[in-house]
């Protein structure tokens, strides 16, 4: 993973990982800054992040020694959504849900990756049934760059074995079973 970071960083610049400050992320975070990798690391901040992601934030900060680019939805779209159906709408439908991921998750990613080659992402193929193909590269139409999972092909276990053995901080809700 460390190889693959590295060439990433050199054959992509400039390329973005995006934290989403799960177990997978937390790993990439320690890997990127073991090997001094020129990839930005950015977050999204939904405005519906639990507490105990916000006390992450400040604790990889503190011992990475850099902050976190953080990108956040429109204040005015959030506010347009939240006045048309409610705050909690998401819950109602696929259509809402779809609606609310748009303005809090894929408006502030599209600002992040602008201008980028390449973004990185911690996903794994053992995640679930519709990642089990996963490739450790495909390009993103979408967004118009290379999308990169070093991790595609890590386990669960091989993860959490990474964390505990070197010590990464990781959210303290996994701690009481939340799975990401």
């Amino acid at each position: 993973a460390k190889a693959l970071l590295a060439r990433i960083a050199d054959e992509f610049a400039p390329a973005a990982f995006a934290n989403s400050l799960g177990a997978e992320d937390m790993v990439l975070t320690d890997l990127i800054d073991a090997i001094q990798a020129p990839i930005e690391i950015f977050s999204l901040d939904t405005g519906r992040l639990p507490a105990e992601t916000y006390t992450l934030i400040g604790e990889v900060e503190q011992r990475y020694g850099s902050k976190l680019e953080i990108y956040f939805p429109d204040a005015g779209a959030v506010e347009q959504y939240v006045r048309s159906h409610g705050i909690n709408a998401f819950y109602d439908s696929v259509e809402l849900r779809k609606a609310c991921c748009g303005v809090r998750k894929m408006e502030p990613l599209r600002r992040a990756l602008a201008g980028r080659k390449a973004w990185i992402t911690g996903l794994r193929a053992a995640q679930s049934v519709t990642r089990a193909g996963l490739p450790v590269r495909e390009t993103d139409t979408a967004n118009g760059l290379e999308k990169l999972n070093p991790l595609s092909d890590w386990t669960e276990t091989e993860v959490w074995a990474y964390i505990r053995i070197n010590e990464v901080p990781h959210n303290a809700l996994h701690d009481q079973f939340y799975p990401s």
